[in-house]
């Protein structure tokens, strides 16, 4: 599974894009007004600090806004991601640019049905949002199985993008239900390394091999 980080901080990206496991990145309005800076610079930055999908939102909520925007966004780097809103006006516009050549990725998905919709319009990416129907006393995880199994029944080329994501028990169980990707606060990416009992092993070791009076240089 792909592991993309949901950060507009170019420093912190950076940082973790060095243990080489960052597949991309994900943005959207919220980061972008948190980061106080233009937006079209901030994706630049970005592009140029990461290979791999940068998704960068439209503001616009009609068509021929999105197309508009879309295509300047896409203008920014080869390795933009045109992220559009799962409405009616999106998914008219995501047609458009699947026609053009330019990758989309799908935003705010809370169904099936939805994310069928989605795929049908050529959505190079789907993001079902896992955490927000959690917390509205739905499971999730569930909506990303149903897509799995449509996606597989039809064949479509879309990739399932687990958004939302609240923490590390989020991401395994959107890998063990066919998530091709899932974007991560930075955060929650570090505590994918960590674990109790790797820590106290390696205390254990550490200790042990202390006591030997050995050096391996």
């Amino acid at each position: 599974m792909q592991l993309f980080l949901d950060t507009t901080d170019v420093a912190v990206l950076k940082d973790l894009a060095m243990t080489g496991l960052v597949d991309g990145v994900t943005t959207n309005p919220t980061l972008i007004a948190k980061s106080g800076r233009p937006m079209l610079q901030v994706i630049a930055e970005i592009c140029a600090a990461i290979e791999g999908p940068v998704s960068a939102e439209v503001a616009a909520m009609d068509t021929a806004g999105m197309l508009d925007e879309g295509r300047k966004l896409a203008s920014i780097a080869p390795n933009v991601v045109v992220k559009v809103p799962l409405t009616r006006d999106g998914l008219i516009a995501t047609r458009e640019f699947a026609h053009e050549g330019i990758a989309t990725n799908v935003t705010l998905c809370f169904s099936a049905a939805q994310a069928l919709l989605a795929a049908k319009a050529g959505a190079t990416y789907i993001s079902p949002f896992i955490g927000r129907l959690d917390d509205h006393g739905a499971d999730g995880m569930d909506l990303i199985v149903e897509i799995r199994a449509i996606y597989d029944n039809y064949d479509f080329d879309t990739e399932i993008l687990a958004a939302s994501i609240r923490g590390p028990a989020h991401v395994t169980t959107a890998a063990l239900a066919g998530a091709d990707c899932a974007t991560i606060p930075p955060d929650v990416f570090n505590a994918l390394f960590k674990h109790p009992l790797t820590e106290r092993g390696l205390d254990q070791f550490m200790s042990d091999w202390a006591k030997t009076g050995q050096s391996i240089l």
